[in-house]
């Protein structure tokens, strides 16, 4: 019998080689081309607004990572009378959504990092956890049960802890939030107003609806109109566990007199964020025709005018890149630079600079003014340690 090699010649099987290997690669480029909407280099994009649990299977460090730092040379000078003052002032219960599969994997991370900076933390799942702890509440796990998880979620903050906190905040277990910039954006807003917070979308609501993965805010109001009011009514609330939960809770909202809040900086930066810092820093990442673009109720911006500096959340965020954030936020300094922040007077009220610059001005004219100012000074501070 004639060998292949006599029937169809070398060159013919290096062809047919070389045919198969453009095949494979071409089914492998075509296969990534068509997930790539779901993941890039840059880390996870959702195909939908309303995506959810797609960070499940990411692994974090087999234990919590506690920094031990605190007392070092590098933290020695700083003060943070500010935040502690804001801690007492604006009380905020933080509750992440979760589930018996991400205990370890996600939710003590959540805990480790930015959850103990919350007045109160609680995690929501459907079965009782004791290190955390998480609460068990009535209802199945999956992503088609969401709004049914949430609206048990609020009920039992309701009853359980409504008058530990007066902003009651609702995220994900891949959500990071800089618990410090939530109080100081809330500090001058009134949590007896129905209002909530968070990163804005704008379809199928008339006033809009928050992220629900970037995380959203409800004032004490709003919580009680939510649970009072509208859980047990179905003509303003859905009665049923389906649905996208945060456009539900958008529409319900809504439907109970609750304003969606406007939480862009003085620059039009947002604060809240639905994806990983990269994504919105770097343009380009996100593809122009994905859903973000028009879901936006205001125009997304990218680089340099993502982001406000006082940045509240992030999401989509790995267990590593919790720590990552961490360190960044709250342990990394550019060595010769201190950063002095003072809250923002009240109207009609002049501020500490103002006050000492209008010292300087009179000290000449009318020294006899000069330890009236210093004592008006003094006892501004005191009022303002003693909020």
């Amino acid at each position: 019998m004639p060998s292949i090699v006599n029937s169809f010649g070398k060159v013919s099987i290096t062809t047919l080689a070389i045919g198969i290997a453009i095949g494979i690669s071409v089914s492998n480029i075509l296969r990534y081309t068509s997930s790539s909407s779901h993941n890039s280099i840059a880390g996870y994009i959702p195909d939908s607004p309303h995506s959810h649990g797609e960070n499940d299977l990411l692994k974090g460090p087999d234990s919590s990572i506690n920094w031990k730092d605190e007392h070092s040379h590098s933290h020695a000078n700083e003060d943070d009378s500010i935040a502690k003052m804001l801690r007492k002032k604006v009380r905020v219960l933080c509750w992440v959504m979760t589930n018996p599969n991400n205990i370890y994997t996600k939710a003590r991370h959540v805990k480790a990092t930015w959850g103990h900076r919350c007045n109160v933390l609680l995690f929501m799942s459907s079965q009782p956890e004791d290190t955390l702890p998480a609460i068990a509440l009535p209802v199945d796990e999956g992503r088609d049960n969401l709004w049914a998880k949430t609206k048990e979620a609020f009920k039992y903050v309701f009853s359980k802890h409504f008058d530990q906190a007066d902003w009651f905040v609702k995220a994900d277990d891949d959500t990071y939030m800089v618990v410090e910039n939530l109080r100081f954006f809330l500090q001058d807003k009134s949590p007896k107003d129905p209002i909530y917070f968070g990163r804005r979308f704008k379809p199928m609501v008339n006033q809009g609806y928050m992220s629900g993965g970037a995380g959203y805010v409800l004032s004490k109001e709003a919580l009680t109109r939510l649970v009072s009011s509208g859980l047990s009514n179905s003509d303003s609330c859905r009665g049923d566990g389906g649905g996208a939960e945060d456009l539900e809770m958008g529409k319900c909202l809504e439907n109970l007199g609750v304003r969606a809040g406007d939480t862009r900086d003085e620059l039009g930066r947002e604060r809240f964020h639905p994806f990983v810092p990269e994504h919105h820093l770097i343009p380009d990442i996100l593809p122009k025709d994905m859903w973000y673009w028009s879901y936006s109720y205001y125009p997304a911006k990218q680089g340099e005018e993502c982001c406000s500096d006082y940045a509240i959340t992030f999401h989509y965020v790995s267990p590593n890149m919790m720590y990552v954030l961490e360190y960044l936020i709250y342990h990394l300094k550019p060595y010769g630079i201190i950063t002095s922040i003072h809250l923002e007077p009240a109207e009609g009220t002049k501020s500490r600079g103002q006050q000492e610059q209008s010292q300087i001005t009179n000290q000449q004219s009318n020294p006899a003014q000069v330890k009236s100012a210093d004592n008006g000074i003094e006892a501004q501070d005191e009022k303002l340690n003693t909020v």
